[in-house]
């Protein structure tokens, strides 16, 4: 979408509300990204439900089509892959456009590292502005040749027919992304590839390696492959996506009178800090029904209203929230007291600058947030009417859109058309659940 259309779409919320009733959010991006990637190098067929279909996720999938898989769907949720085992991706015929999507992008890496065929990936212009080294960096240890702009940012020119050989990599920075993509070019490398993270970090992609047959070493914070196996296509039930839960647990714990039960959510427990965060806040979020689908835990969660207060975030339930903090910060603005983020840097190079986009936002809404290098202080408050920009950060316009249900007047948020590469519907799930708003 061109810069000019994505301005024009506008969130507008009116004031009050409560959220009620049972609803499922879409399904997990992080999951369905790598279902198509995996999908497509294993042997035989792959079937997927409950598959995102946002944009970013659907630019992952026309990437491996663009290969030459052959993809049928999403039909509601539905996917259907025929692999092609790790060595049968064709040269595409032209750039991959990625988007928005800085995990297709990181992910993809790795994964084309070890191809025979060149391969350029592109993408918009803020995945265009986003840090890519952290992911050139190490594949170049393993043999990769992988060209950038001289900020290191995309488009990424990839070389094929460069042989890889494993490394052992100890990241700086926890990222799942980075760890995912060096595994997934340890696939194709000669050796042992391994990978020790600072703090824990999603682990969907050794999850998924192991459903589908690849053997995963791990022990505490490393994670061990071996270049060589081959992967099998298998069923994958996509849980629905905690990072947008977290919109609805934030909404029905600061909204009077909110009762909501959100269904088939993701628990993989490097994606839970949310819950814990807002528990330590004072939130009710009661944890039902926990059960497993294909390797991935799951749990309806039921939330009630309840005063929130300040807390000081511990800096280990970072990497495990690390996409929740816009919404987080509208909890912290209508909880009682200071709330505190520190250790939390990785949020300025996201979609946006995160740290600075919601203390700008905060602040037009008459909150107290002073943004620090690696996180905020928010001093919660009264949220009155106002204007924000959501610099086309999707997280940031649905985060916004919840903090309506506090305000004294209308919201209106600007730049918001990119809420569709994450939560497809949300204007129209959001309004069924009680929340005032309108697209414009």
């Amino acid at each position: 979408m061109s810069a000019s259309n994505s301005k024009s779409v506008r969130f507008s919320v009116a004031p009050g509300g409560r959220l009620q009733g049972r609803l499922r959010v879409p399904g997990d991006k992080s999951i369905s990204h790598r279902s198509i990637m995996l999908g497509s190098l294993a042997g035989g067929e792959t079937r997927v439900s409950g598959f995102l279909e946002g944009e970013d996720s659907l630019a992952t999938l026309d990437a491996f089509k663009a290969m030459g898989v052959r993809i049928e769907g999403p039909e509601n949720g539905h996917v259907h892959i025929q692999g092609v085992g790790l060595y049968g991706l064709q040269a595409p015929p032209r750039p991959l456009d990625l988007g928005n999507s800085g995990t297709s992008m990181r992910l993809m890496a790795g994964l084309l590292a070890g191809q025979a065929f060149n391969v350029t990936l592109t993408g918009d212009a803020s995945l265009s502005g986003r840090p890519m080294k952290r992911v050139v960096e190490p594949l170049t240890r393993m043999g990769a040749h992988i060209g950038t702009t001289d900020r290191g940012t995309a488009p990424l020119a990839i070389q094929g027919g460069a042989p890889l050989t494993g490394i052992d990599y100890d990241m700086p920075v926890a990222s799942a992304q980075v760890k995912s993509s060096v595994l997934l070019a340890g696939l194709y490398a000669s050796g042992t590839t391994c990978v020790t993270e600072p703090a824990p970090t999603r682990d969907h992609t050794e999850r998924m390696l192991d459903g589908m047959g690849y053997p995963v070493q791990r022990a505490g914070n490393k994670v061990c492959l071996e270049g060589g196996h081959t992967l099998r296509g298998i069923t994958i039930d996509v849980p629905a996506d905690i990072s947008s839960a977290a919109f609805f647990l934030v909404g029905a714990s600061i909204a009077s009178a909110s009762d909501l039960v959100l269904e088939h959510v993701g628990m993989n427990p490097t994606r839970t800090g949310v819950i814990d965060i807002l528990k330590q806040m004072g939130a009710s979020i009661e944890i039902e029904n926990r059960r497993e689908v294909g390797g991935e835990p799951v749990a309806d969660l039921h939330v009630r209203a309840a005063p929130l207060h300040g807390i000081e975030i511990s800096p280990e339930l970072v990497p495990l929230a690390i996409d929740e903090f816009p919404v987080l910060f509208v909890a912290a603005a209508c909880a009682k007291g200071r709330t505190v983020l520190t250790g939390a840097e990785e949020l300025r190079v996201k979609e946006s600058d995160r740290i600075q986009v919601m203390a700008d936002g905060l602040v037009a809404l008459g909150i107290e947030a002073t943004p620090t290098p690696d996180g905020m202080i928010i001093e919660g408050g009264s949220i009155i009417a106002g204007s924000v920009d959501s610099h086309g950060d999707h997280r940031i316009a649905m985060a916004f859109a919840m903090a309506a249900l506090r305000a004294q007047g209308t919201i209106e948020i600007s730049d918001c058309a990119n809420v569709n590469t994450s939560f497809p519907g949300f204007v129209e799930l959001a309004s069924q659940s009680g929340l005032r708003i309108n697209g414009i």
